[in-house]
Parts: structure tokens; C-alpha cells; sequence
């Protein structure tokens, strides 16, 4: 079935945003239009406005890492087809995009299959065992010798245990280490480790991802007022002046990037309820973040909606509204209800829901723009098409899973 077809079969969501019978429908919207990213010489690639393939772009490991975790909680939510998916992620990583010579995974390879340019990033490792993680959760053949091998390497050049983080990246032989330090690959660091760490019961993951945790958010954040700091330099030490000839890197962006102020708080309220005796920071930090995002971020420049980033002093600097972003904000709403019981975030998160069916959700062509124009029109400054399934299907799972385990491992556990 090809994807028009499923698209075509999906029926769109009805009744209340964010309600439970809306959140499956739009979840299987969604899956729908993730499956035209499955390339036929392997892995996932990138997805336009139509939900077609682009062009001969290259094959990143970060999307097909994401999308084979998003097939493998699709798998266990018992979609049919979803399996074949998840084998098929798995094989590019266990060949297309691994390094056969050094070892780890390349950032990408073209269609021929020659490695692109960018080294080893922590980036796309810490996706590497996300996706081995949910495989692995999901049964899948050679997932749990995948995340094995991906802990290993992260053990061995990632992971400084002096500082408690990860290092950023390296040249293909792991001769060179940049001396760049970045705070979203250690917080997709986080994420990853939970997963890992609930599926092969290691605790030590859990208490890295303490160990990031506290440096990122508890000692920096809170003393920036909660603009939470993206970059440092070798010695782990903020450079905010950081791209400031280049505000709206997709990946770097200049200042604070609000989304990530959600998305830290998500995640730590998930490792919160996974520790035995969680630091009572945890939560402070965790509310702290969310209402600073809201505070510097909802219609910070009159317009509705979330801007992208903004300066030290909370001032808006690239204005465009992301997806992802809106995704993440809903997903830490929906977890701060269930760990404080307080109403607010409930409010919250409807009304982000009613945002995203108003302003994101495509549909004509399928899945949600994946970036809007400050006065809420679709644009691609910063991300041209629909590339990722990630951040919109889990905004449809976390208000339906408990906090802990992590998603496919929750997942699994349900069914048994």
C-alpha cells in the first residue's frame, strides 16, 4: 500500500484536540504519512510538503534512527505492517550508515552510500540507541545486539566522565574531538539513556542522565533565569555569543531555542519518576523551565503562537513557529498534570492541542507544517518539508503512557 493510499484511508481526527479517541486517530494520521519516507536501498529519508521522498538528498542517521523508533511504537500499538519498518531501520544501521573501518556511525551517507561530510556527532549516536532501544523493546531481531554495540561506543568516545556529559563530535577515525560542547546532544542524550537504561535494566544510564541533567538545567539554566544555555566551549564553559552570524542554524541555533525548555522538562520529570529518591530540584526545575518558556515564548512578539528562539534578556530572535516545538510543549503540559495534579497545565495542554489542529495540522497533504511564518503561514527558512514523524507522534503517546518506563519499554510492558 503506498502512502497516498494510507493517507487516504486515515480518517482524520474528530471531537476534542488532545482527547484520547483524537490522539489515536491523529497518531495513525501520522504513520501514515511517515511510511513514504522508507527508501528502497535502506533507511528513511526526507520528506517534502506531499510526503515525498527529496530528490537523491542523502540518507541521515538521525531520521532513519527516529523513524525507526517511531515504526517500533508503532509496532507495538499493533500496526501490521510496522514491523517490516522497523527491520528495515535497523538494517541501514547495522550497514548503510555504520562505520565498518572505525566503528560508530556515520552522520549520513548519499545514495551510493559514500559517507557525507560532519565526522561522528553525539547527535546522531545518542539516536542510534534510541532507536536500537525501541527494537529492542519491540523484539525485533538484532535490536538489543545494536544498542550493545551503540552503548559501547558512546562509552568509549562520547561519554567524559570527569565532566559528566558527552563530548560533541569527531573526525571519522576519532583522531580529532571538536571543541565545541552542546547541550541538545546531551539532552537527546538523556532521552536515549532512559531508554536504555529501562531496557536493559543497567542503572548507570539513569544516573548519567542524572549527571546531565544537573549540570544543563539545575546549575546553568537556573542561573540564566532559566534561558536555558545551549553552547560551550572545550572546558564546559557558556559561549552565548555562539552563532550569532547565523541565528537560525537548524541544529545551533543562536541564543536560547524555547522548544528545548519543554523538552528538558519532559525529561526530567521522566527521570524523576524513575529514581528511587529524586533530588527535589527535579520538579522545581522542571515547572521552572516550563513557565519561562511560556513566559518568553507564547506570543512574544503579539503574534499567536511559540518563536523559535530568543536572546539572553527573553527578547524574540528567529520568530518562526516550529512544530516541534508546539509537540514538546504539549508533551511536558501533559506530564507536569500528571506529576503535580495542578490544573494550569491541564489548560495548557488543550489549548496547545487547539493550537496545533488550528495553525499545524495539514490536512491536504498529510502530517503538520513543519514550520510557520510568525503570522502562522507555512515556510521553510528553517526546515523546508516534513522530515520527522518524531516529535508529533510522541506528542500523541505521552499523555496516554505513564512517565516511566520510556515509550516502547511502556509499551511493551502493556502488552505482556
Amino acid at each position: 500500500m503506498t502512502s497516498e493510499s494510507i493517507i487516504d484511508h486515515v480518517p482524520a481526527p474528530t471531537g476534542m484536540p488532545g482527547d484520547a479517541q483524537w490522539l489515536v486517530a491523529e497518531q495513525n494520521r501520522l504513520l501514515g504519512f511517515a511510511r513514504g519516507a522508507r527508501l528502497p536501498g535502506g533507511g528513511f529519508g526526507w520528506l517534502d510538503e506531499n510526503g515525498v521522498v527529496q530528490g537523491d538528498g542523502p540518507v541521515h542517521t538521525w531520521i532513519t534512527c527516529r523513524m525507526t523508533h517511531v515504526f517500533a511504537l508503532a509496532h507495538l500499538l499493533g500496526d501490521p505492517d510496522a514491523a517490516e519498518l522497523v527491520d528495515h531501520g535497523l538494517a541501514a544501521l547495522r550497514g548503510l550508515l555504520r562505520d565498518a573501518e572505525h566503528g560508530g556511525w556515520f552522520t549520513g551517507v548519499d545514495r551510493e552510500g559514500r559517507p557525507r561530510a560532519g565526522g561522528k556527532s553525539a547527535y546522531a549516536h545518542a539516536f542510534v540507541v534510541l532507536a536500537a532501544s525501541s527494537a529492542a523493546a519491540a523484539g525485533r531481531p538484532g535490536a538489543a545486539e545494536l544498542l550493545a554495540e551503540a552503548l559501547e561506543v558512546i562509552e568509549q568516545h562520547f561519554w567524559d566522565e570527569e565532566a559528566g556529559l558527552l563530548v560533541e563530535s569527531f573526525d571519522p577515525a576519532w583522531q580529532w574531538c571538536e571543541s565545541y560542547r552542546g547541550a541538545n546532544s546531551n539532552m537527546h542524550a538523556v532521552e536515549a539513556f532512559l531508554a536504555a537504561g529501562d531496557v536493559t535494566g543497567q542503572p548507570v544510564w539513569h544516573e548519567r542522565a542524572l549527571r546531565i541533567c544537573r549540570f544543563v538545567v539545575h546549575e546553568h539554566a537556573r542561573a540564566a533565569n532559566w534561558r536555558l544555555v545551549e553552547h560551550f566551549d572545550a572546558d564546559w564553559r557558556p559561549v552565548l555569543e555562539y552563532n550569532d552570524d547565523h541565528l537560525d542554524d537548524p541544529f545551533r541555533p543562536f541564543g536560547a531555542t524555547i522548544g528545548h525548555w519543554f523538552e528538558w522538562a519532559r525529561l526530567m520529570l521522566a527521570l524523576r519518576a524513575s529514581l528511587p529518591n529524586p533530588p527535589a530540584w527535579m520538579l522545581e526545575d522542571a515547572e521552572a523551565l516550563f513557565d519561562a518558556a511560556i513566559r518568553d515564548g507564547w506570543h512574544a512578539d503579539g503574534e499567536p503562537g511559540f518563536v523559535y528562539t530568543v536572546d539572553w534578556d527573553g527578547h524574540p530572535v528567529v520568530r518562526a513557529r516550529m512544530h516541534w516545538v508546539l509537540a514538546e510543549a504539549i508533551g511536558a503540559a501533559a506530564v507536569l498534570h500528571k506529576a503535580t495534579g495542578n490544573d494550569e497545565y491541564q489548560r495548557w495542554y488543550q489549548g496547545l492541542w487547539q493550537h496545533a489542529a488550528d495553525f499545524f495540522l495539514d490536512r491536504e497533504h498529510g502530517s503538520w507544517h513543519h514550520e510557520l511564518t510568525p503570522d502562522n503561514r507555512p515556510a521553510a527558512t528553517v526546515w523546508p518539508g516534513k522530515p520527522d514523524a518524531y516529535h508529533a507522534v510522541q506528542a500523541t503517546l505521552i499523555p496516554r503512557l505513564p512517565a516511566v518506563p520510556a515509550m516502547a519499554e511502556a509499551l511493551r510492558r502493556s502488552l505482556a
